[in-house]
């Protein structure tokens, strides 16, 4: 592959793990930029790296932007990647701004890479819940068919950037150092008051420690969330079929990396459950681990750091002859974002897209 001018816009947790995967993958870059809202030096990994402040002049000669995630009008990636395409960049975005607009692709390799041939220099990453959805699904999808998904995700605290993350430890460290061992005894009202810190949470409507909060973004059509919309609409694009009936609820729940997904499928036609994770084991991109006997299924901290999406707990719903469940763990920040932004423009070299 040929060497190209890479900048990375962004440097929080997602702009730090594609500096870390472009490093590890071997990604073929001739020049590595990173910019963000102020210059400053960061130590990553023990090298220092120097952020430029962004402006627009400053995306003269690079090939591939990778816009790690800032959203909304006064975010990056309104206010930059116009800017960028319009001096030759090639723009793949983290954020929601533009996954639901015509004309931009809406790419996971393993599945719609055949998108990119039509791409206008803007390219978007889906939601992280969403791409390790439809990874999970695909192969059954492609085999049988899908009317209808239900989905439940249990989703980490990395997902709503460093400061849950940060809010996660803090609460945690503060609780564990308070409590009296002797109350763990007996779930009785001191211990459970005890499970409360006094600080109002920052980044999260509610205490994430010892907790799970049944809201991500903010609420809006028939008491759905954006983040419940977003796995809906996305899906949709992504597959090309907006004939599935799709409903999620979507929780942060108190872990730190991986999301957890418990997807509830109903197929066009009956299935052979055997088949079904034969086909899965054998997608690229997904890893099977189905053994609950010996209580082998995934799990978020063994997922972390890993690139695929690990899928397990398969079984027939017993009142539905093509009713499935499956259970399924990856990698929010690498998979569900970084990753996959790293993925498509590998795939732009490889293919050769302009």
């Amino acid at each position: 592959m040929k060497k190209v001018n890479v900048a990375i816009v962004g440097i929080g947790v997602v702009g730090r793990e594609i500096l870390r995967l472009l490093i590890k993958r071997g990604f073929p870059y001739n020049n590595l930029r990173i910019f963000a809202r102020s210059s400053r030096r960061v130590d990553i990994d023990g090298k220092e790296w120097e952020v430029e402040e962004i402006s627009a002049e400053k995306f003269e000669g690079v090939d591939i932007a990778l816009f790690a995630g800032t959203e909304g009008e006064k975010g990056a990636s309104v206010l930059y990647a116009p800017e960028a395409i319009r001096r030759g960049c090639i723009v793949i975005d983290n954020g929601s701004d533009f996954r639901l607009k015509e004309g931009v692709p809406l790419v996971v390799p393993e599945i719609n890479i055949h998108t990119l041939k039509d791409h206008k220099g803007l390219i978007a990453n889906p939601n992280c819940s969403t791409i390790q959805m439809v990874l999970s699904i695909y192969p059954i999808y492609k085999e049988y068919g899908i009317e209808r998904i239900i989905v439940s995700t249990y989703q980490s605290a990395s997902g709503a950037g460093r400061g849950a993350q940060e809010e996660l430890l803090s609460q945690t460290q503060k609780i564990l150092s308070s409590i009296n061992e002797k109350k763990i005894d007996t779930l009785h009202k001191d211990f459970l008051k005890s499970l409360f810190v006094s600080t109002l949470p920052k980044f999260l409507p509610h205490q994430i420690s010892f907790n799970c909060i049944p809201q991500i973004g903010s609420f809006t059509e028939e008491g759905f969330t954006t983040e419940e919309w977003k796995m809906v609409r996305e899906t949709h694009k992504i597959l090309e079929d907006n004939s599935i009936k799709i409903s999620a609820t979507c929780v942060r729940v108190p872990v730190f990396r991986s999301h957890c997904e418990a997807i509830y499928l109903e197929t066009k036609k009956e299935f052979d459950i055997e088949k079904i994770k034969n086909i899965l084991a054998n997608f690229k991109g997904v890893i099977l681990e189905d053994e609950p006997q010996n209580s082998k299924y995934p799990l978020p901290l063994v997922c972390a750091n890993r690139e695929e999406v690990f899928v397990g707990r398969i079984r027939r719903d017993p009142f539905n002859p093509r009713g499935l469940w499956i259970w399924s763990v990856s990698d929010n920040i690498w998979k569900g974002a970084a990753l996959n932004a790293i993925q498509i423009a590998e795939k732009l070299l490889e293919l050769n897209y302009k």
